[in-house]
């Protein structure tokens, strides 16, 4: 199973629609909130709340089926800052989920706490790690999960934000 696992667009609408016109194979697309739009635009995406999406109405999480795994979807930022992950972690046990897939950070990341899977695509707008905005691609089996992170130019700007 391959899914597709975005966060923190911010408006930027075009590169929507361009991942899932470049994997069009995908069996599923998650935003994993901040999309800053209305989710009708994305027909695609199962999106969840971010902190920007104040104008916006989707769930804080959701909980995902793909294959013999379940998917915990949060944005991340109702966590705390410290102890994130193994609170994610916890929650995402609690679901019976073994995989979490959240935002927020603006950096992508793949972590294991708990034995839980821990995913953060990035952000495709303003990455805060210096590799550039970038989305994950999860290839799922039954008792194997391969991560691969795609990486974008960046666009250089003469704005610091």
């Amino acid at each position: 199973m391959k899914i597709i696992v975005v966060s923190d667009s911010h408006g930027k609408q075009g590169i929507l629609e361009q991942i899932v016109e470049k994997h069009p194979d995908a069996d599923a697309y998650l935003h994993c909130g901040d999309i800053e739009d209305y989710a009708e635009n994305y027909p695609s995406y199962i999106v969840v709340q971010g902190n920007n999406d104040i104008y916006y109405d989707y769930p804080d999480e959701r909980v995902i089926t793909a294959g013999s795994h379940r998917i915990y979807m949060t944005h991340g930022h109702h966590f705390s800052y410290i102890k994130r992950l193994e609170q994610m972690a916890d929650t995402a046990k609690a679901k019976d989920c073994d995989i979490v897939c959240y935002g927020h950070t603006h950096v992508a990341a793949d972590d294991v706490v708990h034995g839980i899977r821990l995913i953060n695509p990035g952000s495709l707008w303003r990455s805060r790690d210096g590799r550039g905005p970038s989305y994950a691609i999860l290839t799922l089996q039954e008792e194997q999960v391969d991560v691969e992170f795609i990486f974008l130019p960046q666009k250089k700007s003469k704005f610091f934000w």
